[in-house]
């Protein structure tokens, strides 16, 4: 029989005490295996690696518990059981999240939870850049230093540092990014990633943070009276970039910031690049109307891209070619481009050569209203690349990018 016992440095429940009385093997951390009710001739493994340790292992002739943190369930270990075919008992304790958010006196209805384990540490933080109030589970090399790295100083966010949490040595620290770069960790297992400012969200019906918009592709009012796609154009464009949360999305010389807006308003994390000053106006206040957070990187895209943040998807409101192959170069999985009559076929043939599935498209509405105008025709070039493609990555130098105002009557702060 398999057996899987949560801990969180309360009393063990009495059917956990039960299975680890009865037990013929336990494996654990060390620390999780020490002062634990077991017989003295039971065998132990100190390992958290129990897909590798449970093969050869008969789990029918053998009563094997596996001691974990809080609950097993819960970005845990039975997932990963269930996967290779076990059916484990389980006896979960408190979650490492809700540890965390108890500790920090804060609820926890409203938070992202994320893990940054298993090479998710970009996504990780990109939903922090995203989202005022987002759990970080960690692991060595995906920890507070490392998400510190990540966001500061363009992300102005507290930390919550959670280490051995229910366990004898816990510790709960407080820290701003600067800091946790350099401060000395012991295996911190949660990361409670803050923007003070909103870190109470608002009561739901459901858990997470904020459902998605009800609608996209908002009408033009909405960004004011400067350039920028139609909403008809809009909405496809969004169709093709397929923002959502995790991932990094470039929003270049879009004129008005409203599709970087709206790729927001699905939980992405965006940067708008505009070479224009009096774009880069435009983009701040549209940004301070609709409440989303977006970063402001005023230059041309072929000198800043090397600063950026890597993306996931690059919308090109203009740039021709050469823009394209910058961006393409650094492999994000989908890119958009308005293009010209005379530019589509060499962006097509750009995509095309950097390994991208490439098409484009003449978009044209009718309106059916006396009232309004037929609009000019646009042309809307994509590029897809397969996902299991390995993506090369060049060299990146890191270059503070302009924040966006806090919302009118906060004081944004900084790190």
């Amino acid at each position: 029989m398999l057996t899987v016992v949560g801990r969180d440095g309360t009393p063990l429940s009495e059917g956990a005490r039960a299975a680890l009385e009865s037990a013929t093997l336990v494996m654990g951390a060390q620390g999780h295996l020490d002062g634990l009710p077991m017989a003295s001739d039971v065998r132990t493994v100190a390992t958290t690696a129990f897909a590798e340790a449970l093969e050869g292992v008969d789990v029918a002739e053998e009563d094997v518990v596996l001691v974990v943190d809080g609950d097993p369930g819960y970005f845990g270990v039975v997932r990963e059981l269930l996967e290779k075919g076990h059916a484990p008992e389980t006896f979960p304790a408190t979650t490492l999240v809700a540890r965390a958010f108890s500790q920090a006196g804060l609820p926890w209805d409203d938070a992202l939870v994320v893990s940054a384990k298993g090479g998710h540490l970009r996504q990780a933080v990109n939903a922090c850049r995203a989202h005022p109030k987002v759990a970080v589970l960690t692991e060595p090399g995906a920890g507070p230093s490392e998400l510190a790295r990540a966001l500061f100083p363009v992300t102005p966010r507290s930390f919550v540092v959670c280490e051995d949490l229910g366990g004898p040595k816990e510790r709960i620290v407080y820290v701003r990014p600067a800091e946790a770069t350099t401060r000395p960790w012991n295996d911190p297992e949660v990361v409670l990633v803050l923007d003070n400012r909103h870190a109470l969200g608002e009561a739901s019906w459901v858990p997470g943070p904020v459902l998605g918009p009800a609608g996209w592709a908002l009408p033009a009012e909405a960004f004011g009276d400067g350039p920028g796609p139609r909403p008809d154009v809009r909405a496809f464009v969004l169709a093709r970039l397929g923002p959502r949360v995790g991932d990094m999305v470039w929003d270049v010389e879009s004129g008005d910031g409203s599709v970087g807006i709206e790729c927001a308003r699905f939980g992405a994390a965006v940067v708008a690049v505009d070479r224009d000053h009096s774009a880069c106006a435009r983009v701040r206040e549209n940004v301070r109307l609709h409440g989303v957070k977006v970063a402001m990187a005023s230059g041309d895209i072929r000198s800043s891209a090397e600063h950026l943040p890597e993306p996931d998807a690059v919308f090109l409101g203009r740039g021709g070619p050469e823009a394209v192959q910058v961006c393409a170069a650094l492999r994000p999985s989908r890119i958009v481009v308005l293009a010209t009559a005379g530019e589509a076929q060499a962006i097509l043939d750009e995509l095309g050569g950097q390994g991208f599935a490439a098409d484009a498209v003449r978009l044209q509405a009718a309106p059916l209203t006396p009232r309004q105008e037929a609009a000019e025709p646009v042309i809307v070039v994509w590029g897809e690349r397969d996902a299991r493609t390995p993506a090369w990555r060049p060299s990146r130098t890191g270059r503070p990018i302009e924040t966006t105002p806090a919302l009118p009557g906060v004081v944004e702060e900084r790190s």
